[in-house]
């Protein structure tokens, strides 16, 4: 079944199927809706949970294998799999219908997908209706200019927030569509004691202000080779209460779109263009951000923010900065 993201709530209230496969490119509500998911998993008892990563050499045997081994203290496990559109292809699709047909009447573990956009010819493949058929499929897909007004006003009330019709408006041509830069401003908002709903000019000093910066920025200044420019950005976000994990999330997205840049203007398109040149595989960077994402959940030894440190000045051009983190390095060999 096709599940609406507006109604995975209500459908995580009333049932769980035994595999969630949650697709798109807006990887804020992607990651939102996994986190959606995990907690009513933990909620119902699977309290172990495995991450795999499929990158490079990974077999996915591997699944089948860790489905079939719970610990003594569990009695319900998770697979929590991080899977590139790219990667579903014949073993990939073999795998996934051997393991709905092995688990279709099992609730002892609790398969979830998380991928970029699919294709369409991804979205009609056997893998894809097997899924369908057996479990939930959520298709995350970018929000129009129309819907974003109302997706930012949601946001807002969340954090007991409200804004005037011109203030949702002004942030919405500020953000220009980029959901992890428009959560990162709700947040900062919320930091402050302002008066509700929030004008126009509240609104616009916030953002105006030149102090700011996002996740973006730091991402801007990590590619054009500026080591100086990434530790201060850094350590802005850091004072101002930015998640790790927001931080991450745009590194990522912006290593799976590294060849997407058509649209970019020139300036920018030449930096993108000279930074994947500098690293040539974004794949070991993609393993090192998630080696960091499990040590800010506490599954990885170690500090998650000396890791980013250490990765974005590496990613900068700065010499002899080794792996972010020794266990990370060791995980490769």
């Amino acid at each position: 079944m096709q599940v609406r993201i507006e109604e995975l709530s209500t459908h995580l209230q009333s049932t769980m199927r035994p595999v969630y496969l949650i697709s798109g490119d807006e990887t804020l509500r992607v990651e939102e809706a996994c986190d959606a998911v995990l907690a009513t998993a933990r909620a119902n008892g699977y309290t172990e949970r495995s991450v795999h990563h499929v990158e490079g050499s990974y077999k996915w045997h591997e699944l089948a294998h860790d489905g079939a081994s719970l610990s003594l203290f569990a009695d319900k496990k998770v697979l929590d799999v991080r899977v590139p559109a790219k990667k579903f292809d014949r073993e990939a699709s073999d795998a996934l219908r051997a393991w709905l047909s092995d688990n279709a009447d099992s609730d002892e573990t609790l398969l979830v997908l998380r991928t970029g956009r699919l294709e369409p010819r991804q979205r009609s493949s056997a893998w894809f209706k097997a899924i369908d058929k057996g479990g939930a499929i959520v298709l995350i897909w970018p929000l129009s200019t129309r819907e974003l007004p109302r997706w930012l006003s949601q946001r807002m009330q969340q954090q007991e927030m409200q804004a005037e019709s011109d203030a949702l408006q002004y942030l919405c041509d500020k953000v220009e569509g980029n959901l992890l830069a428009a959560a990162q401003e709700i947040h900062k908002l919320s930091l402050q004691a302002l008066k509700m709903p929030i004008s126009l000019e509240v609104m616009a000093a916030s953002l105006e202000d030149s102090s700011r910066f996002t996740s973006f920025d730091l991402l801007d200044a990590m590619m054009a080779g500026q080591p100086d420019r990434v530790m201060h950005i850094l350590d802005v976000l850091r004072q101002e209460g930015i998640a790790l994990f927001a931080i991450l999330g745009a590194m990522t997205g912006q290593l799976r779109r590294l060849g997407d840049t058509q649209r970019l203007p020139p300036a920018r398109k030449k930096i993108v263009q000279g930074f994947a040149q500098r690293i040539r595989d974004p794949l070991p960077v993609l393993a090192e951000c998630a080696f960091i994402d499990q040590q800010g959940k506490g599954q990885k030894p170690g500090d998650p923010w000396i890791s980013l440190e250490k990765m974005l000045l590496r990613l900068a051009g700065v010499r002899g900065v080794t792996l972010a983190s020794r266990d990370f390095a060791r995980s490769l060999n």
